[in-house]
């Protein structure tokens, strides 16, 4: 799109064409696509890419909202989320709402009021949760990224069901005003899912900075973040915890974890990767 051999409007037709033509099997969506995309930055550096929110609360103005319950009907947020002013900003297309467990207490999106949301790989299985309908779309194909947020693995478990990349961004990272100054005592952290560390670096740099007034402000990064995945480290190093068996630890399997770590080291660029080896 920024070279200008796609429109915006050619793109978000053919997710909108991706998402009807899935969503049937997946059941990931708390209702029909928007008529029209959430107003955006046509000029913002995420312009144009197509992205689903998620039922977690009052998100974006003008939407209505259930948190997958049943006793919440024609709750409509007032204002915007801090995070989807960032959003807007960044001129993501926004086209729907996704599915979430009830009140999105529960690491499995299969809530009374909406049913349970299939796994695109295999719909005899779950997505996990609570992010549940923004995974099922996003490891579908459907839309490149889309929104999500964790308390306790609400990203994390859903990537890990499908396959996708999920960041429980840190502290202060991302915002979650305007409503609270932290949401869950400081637990939860909004940001998003999507399928390539390159999307979530990039989504990162468009959405990332602490509001003002954080009660947990972070560092600003040296630079963006896109460009740490083509750094050249004379010191990449891969750490391997290893619990010996204490109590409420899963005991690690040194040899495995040699394995991972040269598994890993070989995907940097062959065998014993660009640095050698660490261990």
């Amino acid at each position: 799109m920024r070279a200008g051999e796609l429109r915006p409007a050619e793109v978000e037709e053919l997710a909108r064409r991706a998402i009807d033509q899935v969503n049937p099997d997946l059941n990931a969506l708390t209702g029909p696509l928007f008529d029209e995309p959430l107003a955006s930055d046509p000029g913002g550096p995420l312009a144009g890419v197509p992205f689903l929110i998620k039922d977690s609360g009052p998100f974006a103005r003008g939407t209505g909202f259930t948190l997958g319950s049943r006793g919440i009907r024609g709750a409509v947020a007032t204002d915007d989320h801090d995070l989807m002013v960032r959003f807007r900003a960044a001129g993501l297309v926004t086209l729907g709402q996704t599915t979430v467990p009830e009140l999105c207490l529960n690491l499995a999106t299969e809530s009374v009021r909406y049913g349970p949301t299939r796994n695109p790989w295999n719909l005899d299985r779950g997505v996990g949760g609570s992010s549940g309908g923004a995974a099922a779309l996003v490891a579908a194909g459907a839309v490149p990224l889309a929104h999500a947020n964790d308390g306790g693995g609400s990203i994390r478990v859903p990537a890990s069901c499908c396959g996708l990349l999920g960041l429980k961004s840190s502290r202060g990272r991302t915002p979650c005003g305007p409503l609270v100054g932290e949401a869950g005592f400081g637990q939860v952290a909004e940001f998003g899912l999507c399928r390539s560390v390159r999307d979530l670096a990039s989504l990162l740099d468009a959405v990332s900075a602490p509001p003002v007034g954080d009660k947990y402000p972070t560092a600003p990064r040296a630079r963006p973040y896109v460009d740490e995945l083509r750094a050249d480290r004379a010191d990449d190093r891969a750490v391997v915890g290893h619990a010996g068996g204490r109590p409420g630890h899963q005991h690690c399997d040194r040899n495995w974890a040699a394995a991972r770590v040269d598994r890993a080291h070989r995907h940097r660029g062959g065998p014993g990767g660009r640095h050698g080896r660490h261990h």
